[in-house]
């Protein structure tokens, strides 16, 4: 009981500390970085959110899993909430604040995988990395001499 307390606590402060990361490195990001991220289309928020939901499609869950994950998504929504109402925070703060939510929360729901579903769900990330490579490459102008 005792080591389920620790282990969350450290869990907590470990995310804390995640978060704090993302907020110093989205203040300290020059105002160049900054003016090209309001530039980017709208479309790359919510294409960025969807990508590692897709690695988890498809697989096939045990009720355990369905009711843990499903706590994971319930906490993960309420912290998130809480972020996009605090009038405290600018916008650059809160959406480093709800991706570092999103990371802590797709790494609680690997965490839950069985070892093979980790690896198909590694097998995903690998082949959606090389396919957005490659992408890249046909988008960038071919300066090269």
């Amino acid at each position: 009981m005792k080591k389920n307390r620790f282990r969350k606590s450290v869990a907590i402060a470990a995310g804390f500390i995640l978060l704090s990361a993302a907020l110093i490195r989205a203040q300290s990001g020059s105002r160049s970085l900054a003016r090209t991220q309001k530039v980017q289309s709208s479309e790359a928020h919510p294409k960025r959110d969807s990508l590692p939901t897709d690695d988890f499609a498809g697989l096939t869950y045990s009720d355990e899993q369905k009711a843990e994950i499903d706590k994971i998504r319930q906490d993960t929504k309420v912290r998130k909430d809480a972020v996009v109402r605090d009038e405290k925070l600018n916008t650059d703060q809160k959406d480093a604040m709800l991706q570092g939510y999103t990371r802590i929360e797709y790494s609680r729901i690997y965490k839950v995988l069985t070892p093979e579903q980790q690896m198909q769900v590694r097998q995903r990330m690998r082949a959606r990395r090389e396919a957005d490579q490659a992408a890249q490459k046909k988008k960038s102008p071919r300066n090269q001499n």
